[in-house]
């Protein structure tokens, strides 16, 4: 058993980080813990007032170091938020709801697979399908006395056909995650050279080839794979806040998503998708306490 104690670490909510839509592995327990796999690892996390308390099985990798990169623990989230609070007052109550959000520095491969999943789709099935997709197709790590399963390397994903997609209950999504994982296994395209570059439209155009990519589950992915903070995801949530907040059309689904894109552009500073989570967090938040 690893563990991992971090103290007096500002903007982190287990809640805050792990409800807001970013990522699928992790499950709340009764007692208010979080389980999660990242890689080869299975992690529980524990808030005790200022303390954050890891511990975990772990293989082929370093606990500490695994935990710093990916909770993102080297960067200082305060500076994102004092800018972001000075831009207006919308900004700072939302930022308020999510404080202790920070952006997971989740696998490439994982993520797009995850996001695909995500299309048109809400998030208790979406973590029940890629647990199926797991437990089918990766590896097996015991925990406290439970099975957990890793996330399924592209080559063993590579095994399965169309029609076992379609039995683990993917949809119409099976074809697109069958034709994604051999167009990446077959490097048409390349994730190393994607994790290389440095431009983040470079980056979105190498990503939309893959198919059931399109433009805001390739952003999804830049921000929460590849953690370009330009991008802006937009959802139904995002759309509504945003016009609610900003725009005032009568119809929120008449706003135009390259004029949302462009406000975010010209408003949040370079920190587009920190904006997006606070936002998110804030209206999703609001809308299920009314």
């Amino acid at each position: 058993m690893e563990k991992y104690i971090l103290q007096n670490q500002e903007s982190f909510n287990l809640e805050h980080i792990f409800e807001c839509g970013q990522c699928f592995r992790w499950n709340k327990n009764s007692d208010g813990d979080y389980v999660g796999v990242i890689n080869k690892a299975v992690i529980k996390v524990k808030q005790d007032k200022e303390k954050v308390i890891f511990t975990g099985e772990c293989k082929n990798s370093n606990f500490k170091d695994l935990i710093r990169y990916y909770f993102d623990l080297d960067t200082n989230y305060s500076e994102y938020k004092e800018k972001l609070s000075k831009i207006d007052n919308n900004m700072k109550e939302s930022i308020k709801f999510g404080e202790g959000i920070r952006i997971l520095k989740q696998d490439l491969w994982e993520c797009i697979i995850s996001f695909i999943i995500s299309a048109n789709n809400n998030i208790p099935r979406i973590k029940k399908i890629i647990e199926r997709l797991s437990a089918t197709y990766g590896e097996k790590i015991e925990f406290e006395g439970l099975d957990y399963y890793t996330f399924p390397t592209v080559e063993r994903l590579s095994k399965a056909s169309v029609e076992d997609l379609r039995a683990l209950g993917l949809g119409f999504r099976d074809k697109r995650i069958y034709n994604t994982t051999k167009m990446i296994l077959n490097k048409e395209v390349n994730l190393e050279y994607i994790n290389k570059l440095e431009d983040t439209n470079r980056m979105r155009e190498e990503l939309l080839k893959l198919d059931g990519v399109g433009p805001k589950v390739a952003d999804c992915i830049l921000l929460f794979a590849l953690k370009r903070l330009d991008v802006f995801p937009i959802d139904v949530w995002v759309r509504r806040v945003m016009n609610d907040l900003y725009i005032h059309n009568e119809d929120e689904n008449k706003v135009n998503k390259n004029e949302l894109q462009k406000l975010a552009e010209d408003k949040f500073l370079g920190l587009s998708g920190m904006a997006q989570q606070y936002l998110f967090y804030w209206r999703r938040e609001l809308e299920k306490h009314a």
